[in-house]
């Protein structure tokens, strides 16, 4: 057996996994957790019984480093990488946001509104095992979007696991252009507006913005009795539209904030003067499929004692992550680098937000079984009562 360490192309690849080291560890440590490393990739290039791909090898070494690391952060090969930077806005797809649970399943967060996810009957909480007859397990995430995604008009195969059903359940869905309106927006009997935020994107704030204007223009001043802002299935999106959707209905005051790994730098979002619903009261719906950014709102507003929040606990994906590249044609790490906080210090991440009134229920529901929605609308017209309404 050879004792020494073997330089060749592979120490190329083994430079990006030890390029995950922490660089402010101890020189020593440093070097011999980097020989550690090398010897274990020698002797097994070098003495296992099958020939091995040395890039196999890398991959499945920076794999198993992320795979001892929160279920958002993972490695993105070159290939995946490249297909990530030059994918047009609009592709066809299903509409759909996943995310990997502890163990390991591929779970539905929700799939968007009138997506063709959706309408092939995929709801919350679905745990996908295979698309086309393809097991999903081996899978990274990026590949199991690239599965989803393909030509306009033609079908995906899903097969799903979901509570109730003894048997898998498989739907067919069609893929198409996804152009998800941010936001919707009507009045409910000439004195409440009802605000539904569908994405979290650089349209949302805009939007947002008119459809408050035209809810002002069509609810006579001396009749409104507030609004409901609708966050219930609202997948990840961009944390800036997240700050300025809080921004729009609070005064002052900390919107949140992001913790990463040094105590000492702590990045807060704050909102300014002024804020567009002129103080009326307001009440948030918000189930488990209120991801990310949507979380990072309900959050705020609630901690603020500035809307009540209906419904049941948010789904708790309170990190933020960050796209490092490994150099050409060597892939990215996606990595956790941050966690969300609540003005009051709450964090989101895993806990999720609690409503103050806890109401269970499928959804989406029809406006008439919607026992959510019906409770704010009574709150608000003092048909009923709450001690979480209004806040205090």
């Amino acid at each position: 057996m050879r004792e020494h360490l073997i330089v060749s192309s592979a120490a190329v690849g083994i430079a990006l996994v030890l390029a995950v080291i922490h660089a402010k560890a101890p020189a020593a440590i440093e070097s011999s957790q980097r020989g550690r490393l090398l010897a274990a990739f020698d002797r097994i290039r070098a003495n296992y019984v099958d020939a091995l791909d040395e890039v196999e090898l890398v991959t499945a070494a920076i794999n198993g480093m992320t795979g001892v690391l929160d279920s958002e952060s993972l490695y993105i090969d070159g290939k995946d990488f490249r297909d990530i930077q030059v994918s047009p806005h609009g592709f066809a797809g299903l509409g759909l946001q996943i995310a990997r649970d502890k163990k390991g399943s591929v779970r539905v967060v929700a799939p968007l509104d009138d997506s063709p996810a959706a309408k092939a009957g995929v709801i919350a909480d679905d745990v996908i095992t295979h698309i086309d007859g393809v097991p999903l397990q081996a899978l990274t995430l990026y590949q199991m979007l690239d599965k989803m995604r393909g030509p306009v008009n033609t079908s995906v195969r899903l097969t799903v696991t979901r509570a109730g059903h003894d048997k898998p359940v498989e739907l067919t869905a069609v893929r198409q252009i996804i152009k998800s309106r941010s936001v919707r927006m009507r009045q409910d009997r000439e004195d409440i507006g009802y605000i539904r935020i569908v994405t979290l994107d650089d349209t949302t704030m805009p939007n947002l913005a008119t459809a408050i204007a035209d809810l002002r223009k069509q609810l006579p001043p001396d009749k409104i009795k507030g609004y409901v802002l609708d966050l219930r299935n609202t997948p990840a999106g961009l944390r800036d539209a997240a700050v300025s959707v809080a921004d729009a209905f609070l005064e002052d005051g900390e919107i949140g904030s992001v913790h990463g790994r040094d105590p000492e730098r702590i990045e807060r979002f704050n909102a300014r003067p002024g804020e567009s619903i002129d103080g009326k009261p307001l009440i948030v719906l918000i189930n488990g499929g209120t991801f990310g950014g949507a979380e990072f709102i309900a959050g705020a507003l609630q901690d603020h004692k500035r809307a009540t929040v209906i419904g049941s606990r948010s789904f708790g994906r309170g990190s933020v992550q960050n796209i490092l590249p490994l150099g050409p044609r060597n892939g990215a790490l996606r990595l956790t680098t941050g966690r969300y906080f609540t003005p009051a210090g709450r964090s989101i991440d895993a806990a999720g937000i609690r409503p103050d009134i806890e109401v269970l229920q499928d959804f989406p529901q029809p406006p008439e079984n919607d026992k959510a929605l019906t409770m704010a609308f009574d709150l608000l017209r003092g048909i009923a009562s709450d001690p979480a309404f209004p806040p205090h």
